[in-house]
């Protein structure tokens, strides 16, 4: 196809021999027929069909905040011929980037990489990828798409945690394996044996159809629950690193993790890190409070609220009895102090393990 300086030449050209025709000069002739030459050398340069073999992939798919993620582009030319002036064009989220490739030899490959943003959290599509060849004119260009748009995920940023200790003497190590205590056994999942199994956890009907011996996995029911409250109103990084930070630090840890904000639930679950930070990649500002999430939260266990909001810090103080532990992660200035709650000074992600101390 023609590019927007081909369709000038193109239209510079026809009005220049039309001119020179009719008034008798040569000169206008002689530039129109030379750019009507060049717009025909370069459509013979682009006019065969390449045989590219192309592949695009994202490492990783999943990354925390700030840390490097990069696109793969391999290119294999199945062609007769060399190819050059080869670009790839991606759409990364609303901006277009642009490579050049170096020239690609008979069945010559080619590799390049380049950087994708993650600065923000959220979903970040990626492509779909073009690849465009192009006289060395501009004059003419073939385009043509290849592959499928991916998505990389940016989740928030962590740091190590200690859980807090929920009161509970018997809870302080965490589960010691996947199988719960005798006497508080739940049903969680399947999985397959290994020796020292109790046979009588055996599932026949999936080890008969799997062809496996199957298992029920069984959890300590009555671990308590770590229910993490995020603040969304005037949504901040650090804030959702934070909340991130304590959840991933519960799950990990092996206990059930309650994720809610102002706007309601925002994950629950058996322990399971990566989905916490699949859902907190996610999350977004809010206009609503966290009092009322914190009034309907569960009792029992511990409590972490993350917020700017001094006077949520204070209304933490009313479900003091209803947990064995209240934590306020504050994002503003000062410490206010509050009986009965852990007040946690949070000036940056970093800070937060230093400061992240229980008595």
């Amino acid at each position: 196809m023609l590019t927007p300086l081909g369709w000038g030449t193109l239209a510079g050209s026809i009005l220049l021999y039309t001119a020179g025709f009719l008034l008798g000069y040569t000169e206008p002739v002689i530039l129109a027929t030379g750019g009507l030459l060049a717009l025909g050398a370069a459509m013979a340069w682009t006019a065969p069909k390449p045989r590219l073999e192309v592949s695009r992939e994202l490492t990783p798919l999943k990354v925390p905040r700030e840390e490097a993620a990069v696109a793969v582009l391999n290119v294999r030319n199945l062609g007769r011929w060399a190819l050059n002036g080869v670009r790839a064009h991606d759409r990364i989220d609303a901006a277009d980037h642009t490579v050049d490739l170096p020239r690609l030899p008979r069945n010559g490959a080619r590799m390049v990489s380049y950087s994708l943003p993650t600065s923000v959290r959220g979903e970040i599509p990626v492509g779909p990828l073009r690849l465009v060849r192009a006289d060395p004119l501009g004059l003419t260009r073939r385009v043509r798409s290849y592959g499928a748009a991916a998505t990389l995920l940016v989740r928030p940023r962590t740091v190590p945690l200690p859980v807090p200790p929920s009161g509970r003497a018997h809870h302080l190590e965490g589960p010691t394996s996947d199988n719960a205590p005798s006497g508080t056994a739940t049903f969680h999942t399947l999985r397959e044996y290994v020796v020292g199994d109790d046979l009588r956890h055996v599932h026949w009907k999936s080890s008969a159809r799997t062809g496996t011996l199957m298992v029920r996995q069984l959890i300590d029911a009555s671990l308590p629950t770590t229910t993490v409250v995020l603040d969304t109103r005037d949504l901040t990084e650090p804030a959702v690193d934070a909340a991130a930070s304590v959840a991933v630090a519960a799950a990990r840890a092996g206990f059930p993790v309650r994720v809610l904000t102002g706007d309601g639930p925002l994950a629950e679950t058996k322990s399971d890190p990566e989905l916490l930070l699949d859902r907190l990649a996610l999350v977004r500002a809010g206009a609503a409070g966290v009092t009322e999430a914190i009034r309907l939260a569960g009792g029992g266990g511990s409590l972490v609220v993350v917020t700017a909001d001094p006077a949520e810090v204070g209304r933490c103080a009313g479900v003091r009895r209803r947990f064995d532990r209240v934590v306020c992660v504050y994002l503003g200035h000062g410490r206010p102090a509050t009986p009965g709650v852990t007040v946690v000074p949070m000036p940056d992600l970093d800070a937060l393990a230093q400061s992240w101390s229980f008595r």
